[in-house]
């Protein structure tokens, strides 16, 4: 369902992140609307544990979920990640709102049997995450508006880049990807394309 955020809110998206479940069950609610049907495929074959999306580990588990209800794909990836589904607010609020299906046990899964599948994956943070969570869920919450509604925001912009890309990722992305990309399956397929 994450896909919608990124690719309907084009700008001014960090506004919703305070408000990420209700805004993440509301395009879907739209994309319904919009499209006589809807298909979703989650390439789990290389599967990130920890806090994401650009600082988690890559660990390969070969699976593609595939489903024409975006909410039970999302539910049956968050229950082998190891996540209670219901649990996860836009999972729930999703399949209250008769969007999908979020309920494990109501879902016919067709394929692999997942019934005791769970890589015991955690969300965790990093820098960046732990600063966005004081300011869109914490005790600066407050300052929202002012930090992500003015141009004050191109400085958390910035921030997250140099953090990202001269910090993190020089001293552990690079050797994550590098051993990746080099022992499995995966990484040596992505280097041959």
């Amino acid at each position: 369902m994450k896909n919608a955020f990124g690719g309907l809110l084009n700008s001014k998206r960090h506004y919703t992140h305070s408000v990420i479940h209700e805004t993440l069950v509301d395009l879907l609610a739209i994309q319904k609307e919009i499209h006589s049907g809807l298909f979703a495929v989650a390439d789990g074959t290389t599967c990130g544990n920890g806090p994401g999306p650009r600082t988690m580990f890559p660990i390969c588990k070969d699976l593609i979920l595939a489903s024409g209800d975006c909410v039970a794909l999302d539910a049956v990836a968050a229950k082998i990640m190891g996540f209670d589904p219901m649990s996860l607010d836009y999972i729930r609020l999703a399949h209250e709102r008769g969007l999908g299906i979020g309920r494990i046990e109501e879902i016919d899964v067709v394929g692999e049997d997942i019934s005791d599948m769970n890589f015991g994956f955690s969300v965790g943070d990093n820098m960046a995450s732990t600063i966005g969570d004081l300011l869109w869920f914490g005790p600066l919450k407050r300052l929202q508006k002012l930090m992500f509604h003015t141009p004050l925001v191109y400085g958390f912009v910035a921030g997250s880049f140099v953090y990202h890309d001269y910090i993190w990722y020089p001293r552990h992305g690079q050797k994550r990807y590098d051993k990746w990309r080099t022992e499995t399956q995966w990484g040596q397929l992505f280097d041959r394309y």
